[in-house]
């Protein structure tokens, strides 16, 4: 098994090397402006390649379900859409309308619908007839989540890693396990590339990788809820950071009559990284706070019941946005 992750690992650097090469010849670059940190135009095509890898992966190993292929498979579409718009900047109607197609085909004609999300001993969260338009909603809540993490380098790769790896921790299948292992070391290879380690060409995710991971991440979700394999709310905690941050800064931005669809520098890991000046503090304090804030709903779920669990979701959210909100006003009151 350790000499068949090696070689994956050897192909997926070559795959980002060839890709990266071929970005740049092809001016599929980012190019610098004043909301940006970045100096000099870089290849967004960090997301893309790691779709690719995963699409030949999934054709050489034949052992998952076929609802797990169909993610990967629809994954890829979506890093498409991603990839058109980083290189021609859709508008936000734009790229919502190209998204919702794959995204409502898995969960209508696929059954990738959330019936329930939680027995809670007292009473169950049973979705009915809104179980279509929640899911769809949820799907593209997350996309979008994860879409605003991707402003410093390895930030949103390294928040993603923390779900995986908080995944990985609670199912309890072989196969699972080794899929989400096998989403995991692109992502690991990426860092490589995205840091330029070792002189290797420098490559971001871009809309294609945020909107690309964002859908996989969703769908597992989904799958593991389906499946009964993991409880509903312990997988909302293992995606919490991604979860608060956009609701918080979202509901700020309509308190200050604000777009709140309009990049700004107003993410959490902006506001770290104006602290600390390190992006490898502020990509560790995200991923920490993820698995953190996960750990208190585990343990509330094992030591307690799964409504206490949800109750400590509901309450940290509250404060996590009462915090925001405060520094958002401290800020303003400097400027």
């Amino acid at each position: 098994m350790i000499y068949n992750y090696l070689i994956y690992i050897i192909l997926s650097l070559i795959a980002f090397f060839i890709f990266a090469k071929i970005s740049y010849k092809l001016r599929l670059v980012d190019i610098p402006n004043k909301r940006k940190i970045h100096s000099e135009p870089t290849a967004f095509t960090g997301g893309i390649t790691i779709s690719v890898i995963l699409l030949f992966t999934l054709q050489a190993i034949d052992i998952f379900d076929k609802s797990l292929g169909l993610i990967l498979s629809f994954g890829f579409l979506i890093s498409i859409v991603g990839l058109i718009d980083d290189k021609f900047h859709l508008n936000t109607g734009g790229k919502l309308s190209l998204q919702i197609f794959p995204i409502i085909y898995l969960i209508i004609f696929e059954n990738f619908n959330l019936t329930h999300i939680g027995d809670y001993y007292y009473f169950k969260l049973i979705l009915g007839t809104f179980a279509i338009p929640f899911t769809l909603f949820s799907v593209l809540f997350l996309i979008n989540a994860f879409n605003y993490f991707d402003g410093i380098d390895g930030t949103l790769a390294s928040a993603t890693i923390s779900v995986l790896a908080i995944l990985m921790f609670l199912v309890k299948d072989t196969n699972l396990e080794l899929f989400l292992t096998i989403i995991l070391i692109p992502l690991l290879v990426f860092l490589c590339f995205n840091f330029s380690l070792f002189k290797l060409p420098k490559l971001f995710l871009g809309d294609n990788g945020s909107l690309f991971l964002g859908f996989i991440i969703s769908f597992v979700l989904i799958y593991l809820a389906k499946e009964k394999l993991v409880h509903s709310i312990l997988l909302a905690w293992s995606v919490v950071i991604f979860v608060y941050e956009f609701l918080s800064i979202n509901l700020i931005r309509l308190k200050n009559n604000q777009n709140p669809f309009k990049a700004g520098q107003d993410h959490l890991h902006h506001i770290l990284f104006k602290k600390t000046n390190s992006v490898f503090i502020t990509n560790s304090i995200m991923s920490l706070l993820n698995v953190i804030l996960f750990l208190f709903g585990y343990f509330s779920f094992l030591m307690i019941n799964p409504l206490c669990s949800l109750i400590l979701f509901i309450c940290f959210f509250i404060i996590f946005l009462i915090l925001r909100y405060k520094y958002s006003v401290k800020i303003r009151i400097e400027n």
